[in-house]
This record gives structure tokens, sequence and C-alpha cells, in this order.
């Protein structure tokens, strides 16, 4: 979500460079009463029609040379993009002419003038998707699956869970406890939802926990890893006694109709996609906050990107960076900038990793707008957030 930049809305989307922050909240425009719309439209003058049609046609005309330009060099991005990815396949070496190496075109033209005779819109504006919180999860939980993830006593509880998931799979403390200060803020819990901090507050994805897991993203996991999950349970059960053993139980046969349900379609993003926005998906997403399961699948979550790097033939360890990189933007999208020599990472601009679409509507991207750039505020954000009570929490039970 992997997700963000590849996988969530058919190419490059915005980074969620800092998870932390509160989300804006768009302000609603109010619509123009009819009465005061005749009133604008009687004082509107035949000069002030005619100058706004001109100074229109001067937008117009400014604006189409933009995206005549805009759209050439979008297009030379794709194609670059396209070059690079034929040549990955053929395993022949990556140079800086296979990086549009121009920052994208800025439009500096006349704003768009306002009609002084409005409109009235002809369709009103669709209400926004709300995006469902922590307590629907649960509440999907308990009505598709007849579960109630077992929650955590305290917070330091699940850090130790997930310290020891992360060292067994092979994951570095720098690289957890970086990683969770990048995308928690240094202070998130196992239940921090994107942008949510209560109520008057607004989320702004699904995304939950140490690591930001989507509801897709949970839903791969459980499909792809979900059986190992089943096996180390079972290990567990294997310990405990009454009441305990049969809680476990419960959940061992929960999880193995939650796999069923994730592998009964294609081993795909948008599949899983499709299935993690139905009932039954948001109650697999539930999982994230289970004290066995959840620390399992916020270490996956990265693990996937170091064992994508090893299966690439890089063997280097990757550094909280570059792994946030590929965390991000999805696996592929992110090992092309870790793998990528210092020297070319000054000069390749980060639109080169994006769809025209999510780099207009990432300002980190474009105030940070080469490679070396990108890593270098992502590492200071880890370095700033690392000293605070979370991390440094999470940093003591490693």
């Amino acid at each position: 979500m992997r997700l963000p930049l590849i996988r969530c809305s058919h190419g490059l989307v915005a980074l969620a460079l800092f998870a932390s922050a509160p989300g804006a909240v768009a302000g609603e425009t109010a619509t123009l009463s009819a009465s005061t719309m005749d009133a604008m439209a009687q004082a509107a003058t035949p000069q002030a029609i005619a100058e706004y049609r001109r100074k229109l046609q001067e937008y117009q005309e400014a604006r189409a040379a933009f995206e005549e330009e805009a759209g050439a060099y979008w297009s030379a991005i794709s194609e670059k993009r396209r070059t690079r990815n034929a040549k990955r396949r053929e395993r022949q070496p990556i140079t800086l002419d296979d990086y549009v190496l121009d920052q994208p075109p800025v439009y500096t033209g006349p704003k768009r003038p306002v009609s002084p005779v409005p409109e009235e819109e002809e369709e009103p504006s669709r209400p926004r998707k709300a995006i469902p919180l922590v307590a629907d999860f649960l509440k999907a939980a308990a009505e598709q699956f007849q579960f109630r993830p077992q929650r955590p006593a305290s917070e330091a509880e699940f850090k130790r869970a997930y310290a020891r998931h992360a060292l067994a799979a092979g994951l570095t403390r720098e690289q957890a406890v970086r990683v969770y200060s990048f995308e928690t803020g240094g202070s998130g819990n196992h239940d921090m939802q994107s942008g949510y901090r209560g109520p008057g507050t607004r989320a702004i994805s699904t995304a939950i926990g140490y690591n930001q897991l989507l509801t897709t993203n949970t839903v791969e996991l459980i499909a792809q890893q979900g059986h190992e999950f089943i096996k180390a349970l079972t290990q567990k059960a294997a310990t405990l006694s009454d009441p305990a053993r049969t809680a476990m139980d419960h959940k061992i046969a929960v999880l193995r109709k939650m796999v069923a349900f994730a592998r009964s379609v294609p081993d795909s993003w948008s599949a899983h996609e499709r299935l993690a926005n139905t009932p039954q998906g948001w109650a697999v997403h539930a999982m994230v906050l289970d004290i066995d399961v959840g620390p399992m699948l916020q270490t996956h979550k990265l693990l996937t990107s170091v064992i994508f790097a090893r299966a690439k033939g890089y063997t280097r360890p990757l550094s909280a960076a570059e792994l946030e990189m590929m965390n991000l933007t999805g696996d592929g999208t992110g090992f092309d900038m870790v793998t990528m020599p210092q020297a070319m990472r000054e000069k390749v601009p980060t639109s080169n990793f994006f769809q025209r679409g999510g780099y207009q509507r990432n300002p980190v991207a474009i105030r940070h707008n080469t490679v070396a750039k990108l890593l270098a505020v992502t590492d200071e954000r880890m370095d700033y957030n690392s000293n605070k009570p979370g991390a440094k929490e999470l940093a003591s039970v490693f």
C-alpha cells in the first residue's frame, strides 16, 4: 500500500508523509439562493459581461497552452517508466537517460475569472463518502464473524509483541522504530487511525497502527500470510489452558474463515481492494487491533518490502528511510528509488514516480522535488519523531 503510491487509486497517489498531521477538512461553499442570483444577474452590466468574456478567453487560451505542455511532460514520464520496467525485466542497467530530468511545468497564467452572472448548479455535489472508523471495523467483526479482537492490556504490551515479531522476522530495531516514528509521528498507539484524533476530526484513510495498514493491506496480508499466522496461533494455543485456550481456538477458527474469504479472489491488489470495501473486509481489518495477530500484520507490512528487495538481488540492508519509501510507494516504485546511486538521486525529480494527479495533490513531493531531497526529509522527520515518548518506549522494548 503494497500501498500508497501504486495501488491506491489506479497508479501513483499522494504520499502520506506526515501521518501524524491532522487532515485538513475542506470547507463547503454554500449554494447561492435563487433570489441572490437574480439580484446579481440584474446588476451585471453589458460592460461587465464583455470584460468577463475577454478574460475568460485569455484564461482558456493560456490554460490550453499549459495543458498541451503538461500533457507532453506526463506522457514522457509514463513512457520512461515503461522503458525502465522493460530494462529491468531484461536485467539491463538503468541510467539517467531513463528518467525525465526536468521538473513538471507549472501553470502561471491568469486565473479563471468569476462570472458576473452566476449560474445555478446543474447537479448537486455528491456527498463525500464516509471513511469507516475503528468502531466500524469492530462492529463489522462482531456482525460478520462473531468475533471481537483481543485488545492489549496496555500499549507497552502491544509494543513488546511487535518488537518480538519484528526481531524474529529479521527487521532491525532501527528500521522498526524509525518507520513507526515516521508513520505515527512518534507517539501513535496500535489503534491510531490516519487523520482521526477523536470527535470533531476526520479520518483521511483506513490506515491503522504502527505501520498504518489500510483495509486492503490487511486483506492482502491475511490472504498471503494467513496460514503462517494460523500456525503461530496454533503453537501458542498448545501452551494454554481454559479459558484462554477456548478463546484462542475461537480466534483461530475465525482467522481460518478470514483467510478463506481473503483468498476467494485472485492475488492482486485490485481484487483485494474490492473485498476490503465490504463489511467482511472491514471485519478482517479489525484483526490489526488484536494482540496476537496485529503485531504479525504490522511486521509483515514491512517485511514484504525487505523480501522483495532480496528477491531482486539487493542484499544491502535497507535504511529506515529507504524501507519507508517502499512501504509508502509500493515495492516496485520504492525499489526504483532505493537502488538508485546517490549521484542520480540528486538529479532525478520525484515526478518520475507519480501519475500526474497524485503528484499535484502532494505538496511534500513537489517541495522536496528530487529523490535525494525526499529521502532526506523522510530521515529528518524520523530523527525528530524518534525523540517522542512512543518511539522511545518502542525502542526500549527491543
